[in-house]
């Protein structure tokens, strides 16, 4: 049953990790929606931001190269590409981890200099203390901010309940399967109520069957509390499920925005049933047109090169 406004537990002074400004439609050359900035703030702008490392012979590899992306508050964007193509690096910079090599970073149209103290960030791998209980897990972000043990502890069994958790409160995580584990994670992060979620292929160790009852629970809390969110996944399908508009990134080195597809599909949604959307399918075939060849090109950037000499 979806969640309702009403289930969801009193917000409690955000902790998170600090940039964002509006934007008006504009066309790529592949007549699809691409967002530039405008007068309004957004939730999250990236202004031609570019990432460069050092690599350890002191050549420079650049990984992200003037990406540009407007994110409305309480917009749903998916973040799709090939491996090693930058996604996870975006929501580095969005975060704060990341600094740009050039380009700006803004958070509801503030410059970002520091941690993203706006944002929550849920990451693949789980982040939870083994030798805490659930309940410990996810009160913790309250209680290191100076919230009362007792408030923080009862706000977190409000989020328990409704990640579906109730009467898991006082199990350690190695006694919690996978999907259940992601649920804390996700209480762990909603609990602080950021303004923006960063979500890095959350589901991806997930059995299939787990994925979509976890989309559909972050669909409804989404949809109860809307907010500013990036999700990165590798599941092109996930990403049309659940988003309002899919992001393709090119493939590396030097990664770029090359597609921005808007998702027109009805809300609400469950993510079994609209696969089966005749417009589903429609919208799928046109961004795979365009993906399948960045996957292409970012399995032949990480094959090693052929030794001399080989025929």
């Amino acid at each position: 049953m979806p969640y309702q406004a009403s289930d969801i537990p009193p917000a409690a002074p955000a902790i998170g990790f600090p940039a964002g400004t509006g934007f008006n439609g504009s066309v790529n050359g592949k007549g699809h929606s691409v967002q530039t900035a405008g007068a309004t703030a957004s939730a999250i702008e990236l202004d031609e931001a570019s990432v460069a490392f050092r690599l350890a012979d002191a050549r420079v590899y650049t990984a992200v190269e003037r990406a540009s992306l407007a994110v409305r508050d309480g917009e749903f964007i998916a973040i799709v590409g090939p491996t090693g193509c930058g996604k996870s690096t975006l929501l580095n910079l969005t975060a704060g981890l990341l600094a740009p090599a050039s380009g700006t970073v803004r958070i509801f149209g503030a410059p970002l200099t520091t941690l993203n103290r706006q944002a929550g960030y849920l990451f693949q791998a789980d982040a939870l203390f083994p030798w805490k209980t659930a309940l410990e897990n996810v009160a913790i972000g309250l209680e290191v901010a100076g919230a009362p043990q007792a408030e923080a502890r009862n706000r977190a069994e409000g989020w328990l309940n409704a990640v579906g958790l109730g009467a898991f409160g006082n199990r350690y995580p190695h006694m919690l399967s996978g999907g259940q584990r992601k649920r804390v994670g996700l209480a762990q992060v909603l609990i602080r109520d950021p303004k923006i979620l960063l979500m890095d292929e959350p589901f991806g160790p997930l059995d299939a069957q787990t994925r979509q009852i976890m989309g559909n629970l972050l669909l409804d809390l989404w949809t109860a509390d809307r907010k500013a969110v990036l999700f990165v996944t590798h599941d092109l399908e996930e990403a049309i499920a659940l988003a309002d508009r899919v992001v393709i990134m090119s493939a590396g080195p030097g990664s770029r925005i090359i597609g921005d597809w808007q998702v027109v599909l009805p809300r609400p949604r469950d993510i079994f049933e609209i696969r089966l959307d005749k417009e589903f399918h429609a919208l799928h075939r046109d961004i795979w047109s365009v993906l399948k060849a960045e996957v292409a090109k970012g399995y032949e950037h990480a094959m090693p090169p052929a030794p001399k000499g080989a025929a």
